[in-house]
């Protein structure tokens, strides 16, 4: 695992160019459903070597740098990241737990207790049914630093009542802290609310390229 997580770490990094060779959906559809498998970390190395060898795409610099957090973008779900990124964003970091979140840190394998160290691994992921949660905020903080967003969207499924709470803390960070603007999105499975959904991140990007030009 400390193999697959550091695989997808530089697939993630690709992300941090002016104008990165992929999008957010097509390193989203690199995960795996299911971990451990070694054929695919073959294929991780693979995209690697062939993202790498590619130029960087001109169009995703003109995009506005999206960084998304809230609740993981599971298979079949895609539809809001899908919006995101056809109404002119492009998803540069995903904090998520089918983001980048599992995969900051790895096991000490050196360990004398193998049982302690897996322990000391997962028990500090920052999920939000931590509490208090000012990890979460602390990576939100440094990955703004490393991939430079130019704007956060938060994605909350109704009912998930623990990332609806930090919804509050988050907006105050990428406000008054990180300085960018801020776009809570709640909805469900269902399509019927996606030119909405689209409306208003077209008014984010519009905010955060006025910041731009400014």
């Amino acid at each position: 695992m400390n193999r697959e997580r550091s695989l997808r770490r530089q697939l993630a990094e690709l992300m941090k160019g002016d104008a990165p060779p992929l999008t957010g959906r097509q390193l989203l559809d690199l995960k795996s459903s299911i971990s451990g498998i070694p054929e695919d970390l073959e294929q991780y190395k693979e995209a690697l070597r062939l993202f790498r060898a590619m130029k960087s795409d001109p169009g995703n610099s003109r995009r506005v740098r999206v960084l998304m957090t809230g609740v993981p973008m599971v298979h079949g779900a895609e539809r809001v990241l899908d919006i995101v990124e056809e109404r002119g964003g492009l998803i540069v970091c995903m904090e998520n737990c089918t983001g980048v979140k599992p995969i900051l840190e790895d096991v000490e394998e050196s360990a004398a207790d193998p049982m302690q160290a897996l322990a000391d691994k997962y028990f500090a992921l920052h999920c939000s049914v931590m509490t208090k949660n000012n990890r979460r905020l602390a990576a939100l903080e440094r990955l703004a630093a490393e991939y430079r967003p130019e704007c956060i969207i938060e994605l909350i499924w109704q009912a998930c009542l623990t990332y609806d709470v930090e919804s509050f803390f988050v907006r105050r960070l990428a406000e008054e802290q990180l300085a960018i603007p801020y776009l809570r999105i709640e909805t469900d499975y269902s399509p019927s609310d996606s030119e909405r959904i689209g409306v208003r991140v077209e008014a984010l990007y519009e905010t955060a390229r006025g910041r731009r030009r400014a």
